[in-house]
């Protein structure tokens, strides 16, 4: 009996294993199919699979310098809204540190940022300054590992926007220090600058500013090469531009100043002038030393 039970259990064990075999030679072509493409989509997504947006200023702290005519909190909102549709289109979760206008300090920022594991903090900007002349886009990263990311981004940018380019800078920012994953700080432009001012109060132009930024996430190269601002330019402003009654909070990016060329022309003409005053009055002084040096002594007898 014993015998027979241990010859059933023996010939059951193969047929189990014979079976488990069958299916997996024979599976069917569209769960082979399904594994492939799940394979290809885990080679495909990229590494972080997060993305905490952060849009500069809102509420009270309206950005920008004193008398700016255009809103650095209402572009920057903007911009970030329309990444984040993007974003969420390519796969992404997105985490918004504003959604409206509201104002958040940066500790706060920060710590939405750090409370999402395997993240990306992408912090947008506009960039101002009192001489209006200042243009261009600039980005901004500090951790290491944000180097690379930066570099995708702002390269996307330049090719994509009629602005100059003013480089990748490593800064120890409060947003970009504190923050436990890699981060990038994007200055999009000059709201104080006449022509960068008037693109982004277009809807085309930040759509593409949104546009060239997930494509340097996604690390895809641009969609154009170099598109002139006639390109962007409506009939008309689409975005009313906010009156600037008092100015308070503080900015992310100050422009640095830069040394007016009147005011040097004038500094150095002074110090000409100063120089050419002491020179005469040195050569009097000679003149009338060599004078007295060359009169007899007894000139008076």
């Amino acid at each position: 009996m014993r015998q027979r039970f241990s010859h059933r259990s023996y010939v059951i064990g193969w047929l189990s294993i014979a079976g488990l075999a069958c299916a997996l030679t024979c599976r069917s072509p569209s769960s082979a199919a399904q594994s492939k493409s799940r394979e290809a989509r885990a080679q495909s997504s990229p590494a972080s699979t997060v993305i905490v947006i952060d849009a500069g200023h809102g509420g009270f702290d309206r950005g920008g310098i004193p008398r700016q005519r255009i809103a650095e909190k209402t572009m920057t909102l903007d911009v970030a809204l329309r990444l984040r549709k993007k974003l969420l289109e390519a796969g992404y979760r997105v985490v918004m540190t504003r959604d409206s206008d509201v104002f958040v300090p940066l500790w706060g920022r920060v710590a939405i940022a750090n409370s999402n594991d395997n993240a990306i903090f992408i912090c947008i900007h506009f960039n101002s300054a009192s001489r209006a002349e200042a243009n261009g886009i600039e980005t901004y990263y500090y951790r290491r590992d944000a180097m690379a990311l930066a570099d995708n981004i702002h390269r996307n940018l330049i090719a994509g926007a009629p602005s100059e380019n003013r480089g990748i800078r490593r800064r120890g920012y409060y947003v970009l220090r504190k923050t436990t994953s890699p981060a990038v700080l994007v200055e999009c432009g000059f709201l104080t600058n006449p022509t960068e001012g008037q693109l982004a109060l277009t809807t085309a132009y930040r759509d593409k500013l949104a546009e060239e930024i997930t494509r340097g996430i996604l690390g895809k190269p641009a969609l154009v090469e170099r598109a002139p601002a006639s390109h962007y330019y409506p009939p008309a402003t689409e975005v009313e531009a906010q009156p600037f009654n008092s100015y308070v909070g503080t900015d992310f990016i100050k422009a640095p100043p830069e040394r007016s060329t009147a005011r040097h022309r004038k500094r150095s003409k002074g110090a000409r002038s100063k120089k050419s005053s002491r020179q005469r009055t040195a050569q009097k002084s000679s003149g009338s030393a060599t004078a007295k040096k060359a009169m007899p002594e007894n000139v008076e007898n």
